[in-house]
């Protein structure tokens, strides 16, 4: 590959990750929002790099037109010939081409149930304190806490009292389905998924996000390991996918 080609290369990579993480939510697909303006020098890095060696390399045709009005080269000076072609730079530079031409035209979507169902469930840290559940109407809850919750609280904080909580579908064991979320330490790579099993509506289709309230599916005793991490839901309603999909948010009543 020539150089003028790698300075492309670099200069599209550049565009196609700060386009990612300037113009809109794509970044988040893949990393933390804290991590977005480690993206933004990255990719001011890239377009700078890839703008130094267009300018110093020249263009295909500006590059023609040096070659054209050049002196006749003395056979006498050039290096001695090996037969192999010393213009080209590693071919693996071409692999920057895909990810970033999927960037600028194809991005791909967030992580979703094929990952839950081949991930590593997430261990919810213990809990101090539990703040107390609003006096009236479902409460909202991320399903950190609904877990928290159901396998801590020694006080019964569930039982009986409606929650409101959102996620995405994954297909579950014996026909059931879960309300899951994946929360990343970083970036997708190292993504963990939290699930709750749904009882008592049928399940929409895999990676919809979803919205429902109900009640904790008593199975296994409130407030100890043995408690359902379930819901017996009472509505569902479909909600687009959320700009930072890997917070484990408590829905807006």
């Amino acid at each position: 590959m020539k150089r003028n080609l790698q300075a492309v290369l670099l200069l599209l990579t550049g565009v196609a990750v700060l386009r990612a993480a300037l113009f809109d939510d794509l970044a988040l697909r893949y990393v933390k929002e804290g991590l977005l303006p480690f993206l933004v020098i990255a990719g001011l890095v890239l377009v700078g790099a890839g703008l130094l060696g267009v300018v110093r390399d020249g263009l295909p045709f500006a590059r023609r037109q040096r070659t054209q009005s050049d002196p006749e080269p003395d056979p006498a000076s050039d290096p001695p010939n090996d037969g192999h072609d010393h213009s080209h730079g590693p071919r693996v530079a071409w692999l920057l081409l895909p990810p970033a031409l999927a960037l600028l035209f194809f991005a791909p979507p967030a992580l979703g149930s094929y990952t839950a169902a081949r991930d590593s469930p997430k261990v919810v840290a213990d809990y101090d304190r539990f703040e107390p559940l609003p006096a009236h109407g479902p409460a909202p809850l991320s399903l950190t806490e609904f877990i928290g919750r159901a396998q801590q609280d020694d006080k019964e904080s569930l039982k009986g009292r409606t929650v409101l909580m959102s996620g995405f579908v994954s297909p579950g064991k014996g026909g059931t389905w879960q309300l899951t979320r994946l929360l990343v330490a970083c970036c997708a790579a190292d993504s963990q998924s939290l699930t709750v099993t749904v009882h008592g509506a049928k399940a929409p289709p895999a990676d919809t996000w979803v919205k429902l309230t109900g009640t904790w599916h008593p199975k296994g005793t409130l407030g100890t390991s043995s408690a359902a991490l379930a819901l017996d839901v009472d509505s569902l309603e479909r909600i687009p996918e959320p700009p930072s999909p890997y917070l484990d948010r408590a829905p807006v009543p």
